[in-house]
């Protein structure tokens, strides 16, 4: 057996590029609707943007680390960040290929045209300039010193124009204001072609007026991305909101990892530029006229055309939720398994809502990770303090691009009377949960929610997750120690049942796993199911390793990075492994292990990932009730059928589909699992 450190792991950065390809490869499937393509294309740019402001931010940090120590850990930060920038660099000409050769030549076949800034016409440029007239308060510009003096700063992610002059001293910054301006603006036709302009080529034809005394001699889009981190001492004393609130400047004014540039800008004036902002040449990414496609989620359908999107689905109605008038009768008699998006949310806010107005509800206890702006979660919340309830919320001031959102909203509840809590230093509490004390019969019962989702009506129509209701005694008084923690009462949660991180989770799995591989051993049943987002523990990706030699069955579904390599011989040649991507977003977690024909079967919210089992408060629930045991088997046994959407995931990083056989029946998971649910809550 191969030790711990010989044994083969992928660069969780490195392999995340793999995930992101395969967003890519849905923009370029062309039985994708149009517009569903060019969303996609605005996705790969949003989570590249985040991957450089996270992920190679903090790779360039640990160049700061002293070289032996480096040398000691065997990180290799250069190493790794010019092997991401090379095959980002093939990911963006991949990019750029499908935008050109097949969206924009698509569009056009829909009569939807875009109009650059060189092929204006009389009338655009007149209105273009009326147009600029509106928007000007928002622009700012500035000339620019070549070699020093002004300051120049850029923000994260903002739009801007190097304009460069035929006098190479200096040169002029212009801001495109896309975040008080649409990017995209419909000229007016008389025809039945719709012509759209970016934004962008709208100032562009402006730039002159800005620089009235300067002999312009090119104007090209600049885009940098900053450090997203925030990098917070966590000392124990103070309110670690507080000190996250006041340093949520950093993530305007954090280390540059990358600036983008039109590549047609010349070598002379992209050296002034990189001076200028004290970048490397490493940091310099060339790319299109056009940057920040993200935008691209607004792009407008003039044409009304229903074909050029995906098919709209009216929401399974749940066979019980969807009629009863009281949640908590339905609960008490028997568990209740919901499924977004193929259910509708409402069901989680009427039971909040229920729970705000029920005279005999005393107490509300939830965990939120990420709260929506004004919502029925947070209005239902608000009507529970105003009812004389007492409301506990626990809100993650850490949930990274949502710390501010959710500090304003824990200052609200607060205001309103509710008992707040913020994170603890060090940890992140990402579990998603709550519970509801109601006085029956002269005592309190407790009816508990437990999700691998967040609290969020709107993600909740995007994100692919699994919850429960129940009121199994067991559970709740379990999930009820939970909560102590998170106020204080208790410093470590005893639980037989529920997993929790970072008390048992790790622990629980790793006896789950070993169990496996000694039944494997002894000739009995073995094997492993698991649905997650991302695999990347040493410690369980060894013990899977392990399982894999010792002869256990292991079935993966992981939709994002991983850092266990399959189909290895004399390592893990038994595991299988496959990711997919879809109109929504894998998001739930599911664990199966065989357990010699007495099935063990998990969800909630933790991945296989250090940070989950370690470094976050997370719940991962055994499921009790039978008919919704089969049920998250049979959506797991569907995923793992899918030959439509999924891609095998092995030691060659292809991301080839699966592909169906000859005369094989197509499984397009997605689409299978609404229609079992649909078939499963017919009336």
């Amino acid at each position: 057996m191969l030790k711990p450190e010989e044994k083969i792991k992928r660069h969780r950065d490195l392999n995340w590029l793999s995930f992101n390809e395969r967003v890519l490869q849905e923009a370029q499937d062309k039985t994708t609707p149009l517009y569903e393509r060019l969303k996609f294309l605005a996705i790969f740019s949003m989570n590249l943007d985040e991957y450089f402001r996270v992920r190679v931010s903090q790779l360039r940090q640990m160049k700061r680390v002293e070289k032996s120590i480096r040398k000691k850990l065997a990180l290799k930060p250069n190493k790794t960040v010019k092997q991401i920038l090379k095959e980002v660099r093939e990911q963006q000409d991949k990019f750029g290929r499908i935008y050109r050769e097949e969206i924009i030549p698509e569009l056009e076949t829909e009569g939807i045209y875009l109009v650059h800034r060189e092929d204006y016409n009389e009338q655009q440029e007149e209105f273009a300039r009326r147009y600029f007239k509106k928007v000007q308060k928002c622009i700012n510009a500035t000339t620019i010193n070549s070699f020093g003096g002004e300051e120049l700063f850029l923000e994260n992610n903002g739009l801007y124009f190097m304009v460069c002059f035929k006098d190479k001293a200096e040169f002029g910054i212009v801001n495109i204001p896309t975040d008080e301006c649409e990017r995209f603006i419909t000229f007016s036709s008389e025809t039945e072609e719709y012509k759209i302009s970016f934004l962008d080529d709208i100032v562009k034809v402006n730039v002159p007026k800005l620089f009235p005394e300067k002999e312009i001699s090119g104007i090209y889009e600049i885009k940098l991305s900053r450090d997203a981190e925030l990098y917070i001492d966590d000392e124990v004393d103070g309110l670690l909101a507080e000190k996250i609130y006041e340093s949520l400047q950093q993530r305007t004014d954090g280390q540059p990892t990358r600036l983008l540039y039109d590549s047609n800008m010349p070598a002379e004036d992209q050296k002034i530029l990189r001076k200028r902002l004290n970048l490397g040449k490493i940091d310099m990414m060339p790319g299109g006229r056009y940057h920040n496609f993200s935008d691209y989620f607004s792009f407008p359908d003039p044409t009304n055309n229903a074909a050029l999107h995906y098919e709209k689905w009216t929401t399974v109605k749940h066979s019980v939720l969807e009629k009863a008038e009281n949640y908590f009768e339905v609960i008490a008699k028997k568990d209740q398994s919901v499924h977004f998006p193929y259910m509708s949310f409402e069901y989680v806010e009427r039971f909040i809502q229920q729970a705000a107005h029920d005279p005999q509800v005393k107490e509300i206890k939830i965990s939120i990770y990420r709260i929506a702006d004004e919502s029925v979660v947070t209005s239902a919340l608000l009507s529970a303090l105003k009812n004389g309830k007492k409301l506990t919320v626990f809100i993650e001031a850490k949930a990274r691009f949502d710390e501010k959102n959710n500090i304003d909203w824990g200052r609200k509840f607060e205001e309103e009377g509710a008992r707040v809590i913020y994170s603890y230093p060090k940890i992140k509490v990402h579990s998603k949960i709550l519970l509801v004390s109601r006085e029956e019969n002269g005592t309190l019962k407790d009816y508990a929610y437990i999700g691998t989702g967040n609290f969020n009506s709107k993600t909740s129509k995007i994100y692919c997750d699994h919850a429960i209701f129940t009121a199994h005694e067991k559970l709740t008084s379990e999930l009820s120690r939970v909560f102590l923690v998170l106020e204080g009462e208790l410093i470590i949660p005893r639980a037989k049942r529920l997993l929790i991180s970072p008390f048992s989770t790790r622990k629980s799995f790793a006896d789950m796993i070993n169990r496996e591989i000694e039944n494997a051993r002894l000739g009995k049943k073995a094997g492993i199911k698991a649905k997650m987002n991302s695999l990347e523990d040493k410690e369980i990706i060894d013990l899977l390793y392990d399982a894999s030699e010792a002869g256990v069955n292991i079935r993966l579904l992981v939709r994002g990075f991983t850092c266990l390599v399959p189909g290895i011989e004399n390592l893990s040649s038994n595991i299988y492994m496959t990711s997919i991507v879809d109109r929504f977003l894998e998001h739930g977690r599911i664990y199966i292990f065989e357990n010699d024909g007495n099935e063990k079967l998990y969800f909630g919210s933790a991945d296989w990932m250090t940070r989950n089992l370690d470094r976050r408060i997370e719940v991962i629930a055994p499921i009790y009730d039978k008919d919704i045991a089969q049920e998250f088997k049979d959506i797991l046994e569907i995923q793992f059928q899918d030959n439509v959407k999924a891609r095998i995931q092995d030691s060659e990083e292809k991301n080839n589909f699966v592909g169906a056989s000859p005369g094989e029946k197509k499984i397009r998971s997605q689409y299978e699992i609404y229609k079992y649910l649909k078939e499963k809550h017919a009336p």
